[in-house]
């Protein structure tokens, strides 16, 4: 009777340098089916399955190793290919220079990383808002323009399409007052919040219809999720609230005469199908261009290769996700309220655009964390839960590079703010300014915050302000308790 050698896994072969997935499973099956024969020992198994790394050439006509030879010499091709397509880039040696707004009241942090930004090979002009702060990879209140043809997914971000929307309603602030338990209810029927989370029968949208869902097989797969989540809302900084907006003056591009007015005011973004597309096409531009550790988030996509246009098709449709988003929450309580919205403003604040600069040339820009300001453009600045926010119309203001400040930005990590504040600041600051908040936490109290005043005077150059909005009722997700931040391989999930 033969005997059977010791039998041998998967981690022995790892140790001999098994690691494709694929090759894992041929080996084990040839592995099993030799010890089942008895001619061969585990220690002769594992010298052969080496030799075969080394030199898959020499087993090639072996009547029991030849399938592994084939395939290891198949994978050992395709691995040298994709490091031949891999590109490897240095970064400038200069730090060009970029405007910054607001200086003194920008953490050094974030700088640096606008430094770093400018110095890849790619960059032609860059730009900080007043909000800014330090994020991952591009600081949040960071603007880059790059070559034409080159984009950097996560300059765009994690939240593709994070967007600001408002309808103002002709309801005055005597009426809000007097329905503030109505407006609440409003808030509570018609939001869902929450990692995950999607209405139970979401609204029908046409944009379901669209062929781009069709275009790639990252698309497809998150579709499904795409449709469970329409409407709603995620976490972190995004809310829902009522509040009362007051229109300095009557401007022939808002259109509504000067006063006070009831407005619903949303920030949110494409949930988790946005997410899905950061995350694979991230990953995916890190394989592709090699950086220094420093810069390797700020990975490109050549806009003239299949993957630089999945992506460019993915994020304008999740732009188009993040729209219909908010625009089924506003219907929702516009049809509760039996009232059209006298205005809709919106705008995205975490995208790229095709632009082209004062002196003519054709660029990407990437917005992080900051609101589009051409000449005449409408848009909206938020402050937090207790401070205003702005109805601002666009300069065109080259030097910033047609842009501005996103919000108030944060002066405290999320981190720091939970150490920092205490549930009884948070309901102090409620208080004074007669703000109700639902759900919420601790990493999103005002005392977070810039000072949006401040913010603003920083821009006076870069927009007007046609309008101030003041939240009565906001509406955030629940607390969450403590989680791992989820990474998608090299991509931090912790950014909203």
């Amino acid at each position: 009777m033969k005997k059977r050698s010791e039998k041998i896994t998967p981690k022995d072969l790892n140790l001999k340098g098994f690691y494709d997935l694929d090759l894992l499973r041929a080996a084990g099956k040839t592995v099993k089916h030799l010890q089942k024969s008895g001619n061969y020992t585990k220690e002769l198994i594992l010298n052969t399955l080496q030799e075969i790394l080394e030199n898959p050439d020499q087993f090639l006509a072996h009547p029991d190793f030849a399938l592994i030879a084939e395939k290891t010499k198949l994978l050992q091709a395709q691995n040298e290919q994709k490091r031949q397509e891999r590109a490897s880039f240095e970064l400038k040696t200069e730090i060009p220079e970029f405007r910054i707004y607001g200086t003194e009241h920008i953490e050094q942090g974030a700088i640096k990383q606008m430094n770093v930004a400018m110095q890849l090979p790619i960059s032609v002009e860059g730009v900080l808002m007043p909000d800014a702060h330090q994020g991952y990879g591009l600081p949040i209140g960071g603007v880059l323009a790059t070559e034409a043809n080159k984009i950097i997914p996560y300059a765009v971000g994690v939240d593709i399409a994070c967007r600001m929307c408002m309808s103002i309603f002709e309801l005055d602030a005597v009426y809000f007052e007097r329905n503030k338990q109505k407006f609440k209810n409003l808030l509570l029927k018609n939001t869902v919040f929450g990692t995950g989370n999607g209405f139970d029968k979401p609204l029908e949208d046409e944009l379901f219809d669209k062929s781009t869902w069709n275009a790639t097989k990252v698309i497809r797969d998150l579709r499904k999720k795409a449709i469970q989540q329409v409407g709603s809302s995620g976490t972190g900084n995004h809310f829902v609230e009522w509040g009362i907006v007051e229109i300095l003056e009557q401007d022939p591009d808002l259109g509504i005469p000067a006063g006070a007015y009831v407005a619903l005011l949303s920030h949110s973004g494409s949930r988790g199908f946005g997410a899905g597309i950061a995350g694979h096409y991230s990953q995916l531009a890190m394989e592709k261009t090699k950086l220094p550790d420093i810069a390797k988030h700020l990975a490109w996509l050549d806009m003239d290769s299949e993957e630089g246009q999945e992506y460019w098709i993915g994020m304008n449709l999740a732009g188009e996700y993040a729209s219909a988003n908010h625009h089924h929450i506003h219907r929702r309580m516009a049809q509760d309220l039996s009232l059209k919205p006298l205005q809709m403003i919106e705008n995205h604040h975490n995208f790229a655009w095709k632009e082209t600069l004062i002196d003519g040339r054709e660029v990407i820009v990437h917005r992080k964390g900051a609101t589009p300001a051409h000449e005449k453009e409408l848009g909206i600045i938020p402050g937090s839960m207790t401070h205003p926010g702005f109805v601002i119309k666009g300069k065109g203001q080259a030097a910033a590079i047609f842009s501005a400040s996103h919000g108030a930005g944060r002066v405290m990590s999320r981190g720091k703010a939970k150490k920092s504040i205490t549930e009884g600041d948070l309901k102090k600051i409620l208080q004074e300014k007669g703000v109700l908040l639902i759900g919420g936490d601790l990493d999103e109290a005002p005392m977070a915050y810039k000072d949006i005043e401040a913010v603003m005077s920083f821009q006076t150059d870069l927009v007007d302000v046609l309008a101030k909005f003041s939240p009565k009722i906001v509406r955030m997700a629940d607390k969450e308790k403590p989680r791992k931040r989820k990474k998608h391989g090299n991509i931090d999930f912790g950014e909203s």
